[in-house]
């Protein structure tokens, strides 16, 4: 009897967000392998397989330089507390089932639309969808005041400051930092042989693509850090907010590098052959501008989407590049999803936090995890009609090309 009474409804849902974490940490891992290796195996700095190891490897390590933006999800984003500091009773109570709920509708929404975008082959945002889950399930459950806008004080801080602000000055910046990385690459080596420049250039890149996997660990690994954080606070509300039990980081480091040796193939072909033609010394600069951004706002606590500042890099290297094609309706679905990854998945999570608490404490819970598991399958089953793998992700692209359809295709 004394492991059962273990068993309680908020024992099932803290387990059950902890495994959902989990698989968003997954999700995120092979939906953003391509922010890291998309140019190097486009090149062929790398083979496929052998960039998908070493990305893998790197966002392990990666995972444990930092805990600043897992601070960062764990305070500004859910109004956990009242002014006084005094945690939220309608979050807390009856094992803090209010907050784990919140958590599980907004893990569901993030993983459901990260691999409807992956089904896609749209490079969005994995950090968007968990924050617009969040931000969803949030108002859902708290109305508008649930949510931590900004800092007290009114400062830049929670939502539009770490969230909102970095997502629209990032790729900005990256797309700058790229283009005149790329013109410096090319001004310098001016009068190398191009073969000369594409041998020397594919090492290159082989160092940069490593600091940028190692900082996609840094910087993404640690946003399901925050979540799980968040889950263990509410089933234990005296918990520190600003310390990371070592065991969730293990979980999180090989959770995410576990998803990215799977590979996201569909948008790694996307953003290596569909957006711009890429050249070594173009990849080269990309990568480095790309790791200077992300690695800057981790140690600042912004937790940024490191899609969007790799495809700004990208499309910055091939505006860097006199004679460069860059594919601008690919860019254009592409910046179409980044306009309403946020907002979508708020609403699925919104309606998946609806399900779970119109059904009951533990009916809607299991529910939910349900929906998403059935999702998720479905996606993936739909998503073998027309596969991308290692094979034939670099198969050239030709006009007309949607992301999800090869030029040519080798697998069946």
């Amino acid at each position: 009897m004394p492991y059962a009474d273990l068993v309680t409804p908020e024992f099932v849902l803290l387990a059950l967000v902890v495994i959902t974490a989990l698989a968003f940490d997954f999700t995120n891992g092979f939906h953003d392998t391509a922010n890291a290796m998309a140019t190097s195996i486009a090149t062929k700095a790398l083979t496929p397989k052998a960039a998908v190891t070493l990305s893998a490897i790197l966002n392990l390590v990666g995972a444990f330089l930092s805990v600043e933006v897992a601070i960062t999800v764990t305070n500004s984003v859910i109004q956990v507390q009242n002014a006084d500091g005094t945690p939220r009773p309608e979050l807390m109570a009856d094992g803090g089932h209010g907050l784990l709920l919140i958590l599980m509708a907004a893990l569901a929404g993030a993983i459901i639309w990260n691999i409807l975008t992956w089904l896609w082959g749209l490079p969005s945002s994995s950090s968007h969808a968990l924050f617009g889950g969040l931000v969803g399930a949030a108002i859902a459950s708290l109305g508008w005041g649930g949510v931590k806008w900004t800092g007290s004080g009114g400062h830049l801080d929670g939502v539009i400051g770490k969230v909102v602000l970095p997502a629209l000055i990032s790729p900005a910046v990256a797309i700058v930092v790229a283009m005149i990385g790329t013109r410096l690459v090319f001004a310098i080596t001016k009068g190398v042989a191009e073969r000369y420049q594409e041998a020397g250039f594919r090492w290159g890149q082989i160092g940069t693509a490593s600091l940028l996997s190692l900082s996609h660990g840094t910087n993404d690994a640690q946003k399901t850090m925050g979540v799980i954080t968040l889950a263990l606070i509410a089933a234990n509300p005296g918990m520190s907010t600003t310390e990371i039990p070592l065991w969730v980081k293990f979980a999180c480091a090989f959770a995410i590098a576990s998803g990215t040796y799977i590979g996201g193939w569909r948008i790694i072909r996307t953003m290596g052959k569909g957006l711009v033609e890429v050249l070594s010394p173009q990849g080269m600069a990309a990568e480095s501008a790309s790791a200077a951004v992300i690695l800057t706002s981790s140690q600042m606590g912004f937790p940024l989407s490191t899609t969007h500042v790799c495809t700004g890099s990208i499309l910055g290297s091939g505006l860097g590049r006199k004679g460069a094609t860059v594919r601008w309706g690919v860019a254009g679905r592409m910046l179409g999803a980044w306009l309403v990854t946020l907002p979508s998945a708020a609403l699925v999570g919104a309606g998946m936090w609806w399900i779970g608490h119109l059904l009951g404490e533990l009916l809607g819970d299991i529910v939910v995890f349900a929906i998403m598991c059935l999702a998720g399958l479905f996606m993936w089953w739909h998503s073998r009609r027309d596969r991308i793998t290692h094979e034939n992700v670099n198969d050239e692209w030709e006009p007309g090309s949607t992301p999800t359809e090869p030029a040519k295709q080798t697998v069946p």
